[in-house]
């Protein structure tokens, strides 16, 4: 009988080569469009991503309208009914999606290469010029209110919602990007067209094109399609850099859900801004309290304790802003030991540090996970719209693994005290009030609301 031999080898990650973003070109079309264009050609899709600078902090006094907005590019344009939009990108295989964040809108889809330029002409309507007819206004508005009503049966759908309105207030940062009922209730088909001409305007937009294409072929298609967009309207001017103002005082935020039989909650405070030089060795920190199944918060709190399914903790981050936070739930009866067992795990960082086998295992398995969030088309397309929207250098990737390589136990232990909030935490907890009151005080003074009434 022959023996099988099996030979392992153990590569040092110093064999292979470090991570980069692939080369692309960026240029500017007569009416000020940016526009990136990057070649992949692994497999036969083009991915096409555009931003605009029309984010929920530009809602105003209307709440939802940023997010109304950019569905409501889909409901039609001058050639195409909803229902025709829809039909055209079946047809071809692929989906049309449109969104907004607090920072930007958006449009973005997957497209066969053979297909592009045909479902190309209709985005290009799409974009330049949506009809947002009244009929399909009025039936969407009817829907977004009762998914309004629907999510908060779900608080962990809602509960960043509170904490960014407890956080900011009613700062730009504050504003629910999915709106209010009030706000979708008022909204027209004369404050849909208002809010795009002022926000959706080649100037302030960015085209992102990642696939298998040539460059200068498809250079011609987009001068084709975008270089005679214009919008002569009045443009919309905010001024939303924010400034910080601290917190006194600890401070419960409790938005009472009378038939649940569990509480969920957020820990936090103020975080850190999208274009922040330190986030990857930030991030690698993170990991370690609560960015991965091993971390410290999953481990205390579901492995050892029994408390939760999953305990997290997370940078959320925008362009002028940004939280940390610690979230889980936990059943009603158990309210408080999870709490006081996140603040005591938290709580590790400040008095014990990072040692550094912690930090190796952190900084092996950050630099595991990246590079394949970066290995299609849609997220490369997505990254660099982003890159136009938050000013990112290329070396927000290209530097990252040098980044991971330089942090020391010395450097992480500085950068959580500057960094993670320590002193004055903000809590949002969602439950039952009756039941969790008392507890609630425990950590700070109480506002209460009802999550059944509207807004956040």
């Amino acid at each position: 009988m022959k023996k099988a031999i099996i030979f392992l080898v153990v590569l040092s990650s110093s064999v292979f080569s470090q991570f980069r973003l692939p080369e692309y070109q960026a240029f500017t079309l007569e009416n000020n469009l940016t526009v990136y264009l990057m070649e992949k050609k692994d497999v036969p899709l083009i991915s096409f991503s555009a931003v605009f600078d029309g984010g929920a902090v530009k809602d105003g006094s209307l709440s939802g309208i940023a997010s109304f907005t950019a569905d409501a590019l889909r409901f039609g344009t001058e050639n195409y009914t909803k229902a025709q939009i829809d039909s055209v990108f079946n047809f071809y295989g692929s989906n049309l999606n449109s969104y907004a964040t607090l920072d930007f809108s958006g449009i973005g889809t997957t497209i066969i290469k053979e297909n592009f330029e045909v479902l190309l002409s209709v985005i290009n309507e799409v974009i330049q010029s949506p009809t947002f007819p009244n009929e399909e206004i009025e039936k969407r508005k009817q829907r977004w209110i009762a998914e309004l009503d629907q999510a908060k049966e779900s608080p962990r759908s809602v509960i960043g919602s509170y904490f960014n309105k407890h956080i900011f207030g009613e700062a730009p940062y504050g504003n629910p990007v999915n709106g209010t009922k009030a706000g979708i209730g008022g909204i027209t088909l004369e404050k849909v067209k208002e809010f795009y001409n002022a926000n959706y305007r080649p100037e302030s937009s960015a085209i992102s094109i990642v696939g298998d294409f040539n460059t200068s072929e498809m250079k011609e298609l987009i001068k084709k399609y975008f270089g005679g967009w214009k919008n002569e309207s009045s443009k919309m001017i905010m001024d939303i850099r924010m400034a910080n103002t601290p917190f006194e005082s600890p401070a419960v935020y409790l938005v009472n859900k009378d038939n649940s039989f569990e509480t969920t909650f957020l820990i936090g405070g103020y975080g850190t801004k999208m274009d922040n030089d330190d986030q990857t060795q930030i991030d690698v920190i993170n990991t370690i309290l609560g960015g991965r199944f091993t971390s410290w918060l999953n481990d205390e709190l579901r492995v050892n304790a029994g408390l939760t399914y999953g305990a997290r903790s997370r940078f959320a981050q925008y362009k002028y802003a940004g939280t940390f936070y610690i979230s889980t739930f936990t059943q009603t009866k158990h309210t408080e030991a999870a709490v006081d067992l996140a603040l005591k795990t938290y709580s590790r960082l400040f008095e014990k540090g990072i040692d550094e086998a912690t930090l190796t295992s952190a900084k092996n398995y950050v630099k595991g996970q990246f590079p394949p969030d970066y290995e299609t088309a849609g997220s490369l397309a997505g990254f660099l719209a982003q890159k136009y929207v938050y000013g990112l250098e290329d070396s927000y990737i290209n530097d990252f693994e040098k980044a991971v390589d330089e942090m020391t136990v010395k450097r992480a232990n500085e950068l959580i005290k500057k960094y993670f909030p320590k002193d004055n935490l903000q809590f949002v907890l969602v439950g039952k009030a009756e039941e969790i009151r008392d507890v609630a005080k425990k950590y700070g003074k109480v506002k209460e609301r009802n999550l059944s009434e509207d807004g956040f």
